[in-house]
């Protein structure tokens, strides 16, 4: 493996350390990398890693809130650790929509949306949700600042929301956050709860797309499709610990319309990228 691989792999580790947890869409920065600056991979191995580097990130995820997760942990009471399984049944019950939806059109999707032009379109549409979100969000007070205060029924909205990522540029946790702010959660609470779903998700996500590689392909990972990997997955894991740490000192003291603006700028110029040479042609 060449030094320049090596660069481009620790570049993708650092998109995905930052785009996995910022409302701007992991999977549609991953395809821009790719058109950019691609892997000299097969197509199924580079199908296969910008899902399965998202491991790293999810990793972080659990050192983060370790704690906060864990219900066997000796410094929780009974009460507290009633209300940690809670979380964690309200997790996973929000994971059951995209879950479903995911395992039946993976490959349609894929097919079908994973490119340059859904990227943008999906960029700029939700760009403009989350700054009217805010918007009408402004003033109103939170009724869920609490896990504890959200019901199973508002965990399943939360994975209704879920589904609009199966559209790569969406962002998982930009639609999560939007549908449980509308929900009723605080800007504090969506962020988390985002942080969560994501640990079933991404699990079960890079389990499919590794069984599907082996499939495909009639065998596992060579030495050096491995290096490439693990290089990613710890790439990503060290960006996301700082990211993640950045992020919810950011919502303690502002709005996610910063994001919004992002992604209209980012989306017009890759709209504008994508039509130029079709106009010239």
């Amino acid at each position: 493996m060449n030094l320049i691989e090596i660069i481009k792999v620790i570049i993708i580790g650092i998109v995905e350390g930052i785009t996995e947890w910022l409302p701007i869409s992991s999977t549609g920065h991953m395809i821009l990398v790719e058109k950019f600056w691609p892997l000299q991979q097969s197509e199924a191995f580079v199908s296969m890693f910008n899902v399965v580097i998202q491991l790293g990130a999810i990793l972080a995820v659990i050192v983060l809130f370790f704690h906060k997760l864990n219900p066997f942990s000796p410094k929780y009471d009974r009460q507290e650790k009633r209300e940690v399984w809670e979380l964690w049944f309200k997790v996973l019950v929000a994971t059951i929509p995209a879950a479903i939806l995911g395992l039946l059109f993976d490959d349609w999707l894929d097919e079908h949306f994973y490119n340059f032009e859904t990227v943008a379109c999906t960029l700029i549409l939700y760009g403009i949700l989350f700054i009217v979100v805010e918007n009408w969000n402004r003033g109103r007070r939170p009724r869920i600042n609490q896990f504890y205060s959200m019901t199973y029924q508002t965990a399943l909205f939360i994975g209704v929301f879920q589904i609009l990522a199966l559209i790569p540029g969406t962002s998982r946790s930009g639609a999560t956050i939007i549908g449980a702010m509308l929900l009723g959660c605080s800007r504090y609470i969506a962020a988390e709860f985002s942080f969560f779903l994501a640990i079933p998700v991404m699990f079960g996500a890079s389990g499919l797309k590794i069984v599907k590689f082996i499939k495909d392909t009639g065998g596992f990972f060579s030495m050096h499709e491995m290096v490439i990997l693990l290089i990613g997955m710890v790439v990503a894991f060290f960006v996301s610990l700082i990211c993640i740490k950045l992020l919810m000192g950011f919502v303690k003291r502002h709005d996610f319309k910063i994001f919004g603006y992002y992604r209209i700028i980012l989306g017009i110029l890759l709209l504008a990228v994508w039509l130029v040479p079709m106009i010239q042609g």
